[in-house]
């Protein structure tokens, strides 16, 4: 009897569970709908010495690094390289255990206030999103030195998110073509990310704001990188990520997606 008893309790929690699964308003699958996302991005260069330059991507994100073309040690355990390929051409490339993450060709306009930016980024399956940034002179005179910023850079039709449950009242998401592949428990707590790609020192902290609205803060060797804000509308149809970088008050990128 007793034994029948802790069935009925298994089967009657794991029902239980899928429910709860099936009605949380974030799962399944999703489809950017670019006429309503937006990205900005922002850059700063430095000179630092002879042909060395200090790259400043975000707040607390800078890489130093000799252009000479050759891999050397950047942020979160990646190497970064510039090859100087013209007086107004560079490439750079970033890569992860000798993989390449990103590539880009950056080409300074005649006339120095004009930088833009052929981007391609690697995914962990092997697919590649290409993208392309113009950026805006706001500080500097000549050359690749100055800070830029670019908000012309249009959201890819292609961008997809899967959102599934995970660990009880946590979720997966999987968006490699924007950079998204986490695992998140729910409980206000450091984490270090399930997915074997990531980079050590990497945690992430998720909370349930509410029904509708979840907060994800992203963290490398303790300190603050990133908050995610995610919501959904109230009609479950649409699907809203908000990504504030640490020390700014404003999203940096806006992606709206729309149920499949």
């Amino acid at each position: 009897m007793f034994k029948r008893i802790l069935q009925v309790l298994l089967i009657a929690g794991l029902i239980a569970g899928t429910l709860r699964a099936a009605d949380d308003p974030f799962v399944g699958k999703w489809k950017v709908n670019p006429s309503k996302s937006k990205l900005t991005d922002t850059m700063k260069v430095e000179a630092v010495g002879a042909n060395k330059y200090a790259i400043t991507f975000a707040p607390g994100a800078v890489d130093t690094i000799v252009a000479d073309g050759s891999d050397q040690p950047a942020l979160r355990g990646t190497t970064f390289s510039i090859a100087v390929e013209g007086p107004n051409n560079w490439k750079v490339v970033r890569k992860k255990d000798g993989r390449t993450l990103i590539m880009a060709k950056w080409r300074l306009s005649a006339d120095g206030k004009t930088l833009t930016d052929a981007y391609t980024q690697y995914g962990d399956d092997g697919s590649t999103v290409s993208l392309d940034y113009v950026y805006q002179r706001t500080a500097g005179t000549s050359g690749f030195e100055g800070t830029w910023e670019s908000v012309s850079e249009q959201v890819k039709t292609e961008i997809e998110l899967q959102i599934q449950p995970y660990e009880g009242s946590g979720l997966s998401f999987n968006g490699a073509s924007i950079g998204i592949n986490q695992k998140i428990k729910f409980d206000g707590k450091d984490h270090a990310d399930a997915n074997p790609n990531m980079v050590q020192g990497a945690t992430s902290a998720g909370r349930r704001v509410n029904e509708r609205s979840l907060e994800i803060t992203d963290k490398f060797e303790g300190k603050i990188t990133d908050t995610r804000q995610i919501e959904v509308s109230k009609d479950r149809k649409t699907l809203t990520i908000a990504i504030r970088l640490a020390g700014q008050s404003k999203p940096k990128n806006i992606f709206v997606f729309e149920r499949e």
